[in-house]
């Protein structure tokens, strides 16, 4: 399992601190960045992203719970606060955990261990993919099967994703991140923050972008290392 990228926001420098320390201990955690507060934040995940947020509740400018409700698609979210009184509020949210200041190493181990059970879970379902050609999809109230072969690209809407195919469209709820667990590795591969393309069906190419079926889709400027295995 690769590691779990996650960031800090936290005005606190002690708590930041702790932390720190707490994620370099833990093996399969990797700290992109720390911020003092959530338009910080905010800012830096317009472009990038990550598995997981240790978040404050009271933050200068933003609080946390408003910056969450911000998200379109949260990554997990492990609450760290000296305040019980959000907590309520905060798992309405769907955050992963709660800790109340101060917490020790095994309780800050139970909350990431329940993050890498939900991302390992996630994983599973591509192991399982692999003698399959096909896969089902939540699109509004039934389940709808779709073909791999007749997949053409997958675009990202907010909290939605656009499945385009040979035959037609499909809009289903779920992030980029979780449809991309479930697609074959060796078939389809990630160009752009928001794109997802089927190898065999990319007609031309250049560093910038892939056509698709007559369709132009940008290449991320992260992604363009994809392309070079073509």
């Amino acid at each position: 399992m690769s590691k779990i990228k996650c960031i800090i926001v936290e005005d606190e420098p002690l708590a930041v601190k702790v932390l720190s320390d707490y994620v370099s201990q833990v093996p399969f955690l990797e700290l992109q960045c720390a911020f003092k507060d959530a338009i910080l934040a905010t800012d830096w995940l317009r472009q990038n992203e990550t598995d997981l947020i240790f978040l404050d509740i009271h933050l200068p400018k933003l609080k946390g719970l408003a910056f969450l409700k911000t998200l379109t698609q949260p990554p997990a979210i492990i609450i760290t606060t000296a305040y019980h009184q959000y907590a309520v509020e905060g798992f309405n949210l769907n955050v992963t955990d709660y800790l109340l200041k101060p917490f020790e190493f095994d309780r800050f181990m139970v909350a990431v261990n329940k993050v890498k059970r939900t991302q390992t879970e996630k994983q599973m379902p591509v192991e399982a993919q692999d003698s399959k050609d096909f896969i089902f999809l939540n699109v509004q109230k039934k389940k709808v099967k779709i073909l791999f072969s007749e997949i053409l690209y997958i675009e990202s809407q907010r909290e939605y994703v656009k499945i385009v195919t040979t035959k037609k469209q499909w809009i289903s709820k779920m992030s980029t991140h979780e449809i991309e667990n479930l697609l074959p590795g060796n078939l389809f591969k990630r160009i752009h923050r928001s794109f997802i393309v089927s190898m065999s069906k990319i007609d031309s190419y250049t560093a910038e972008d892939v056509e698709v079926n007559g369709v132009s889709i940008p290449v991320g400027r992260d992604y363009r290392e994809v392309l070079k295995n073509l």
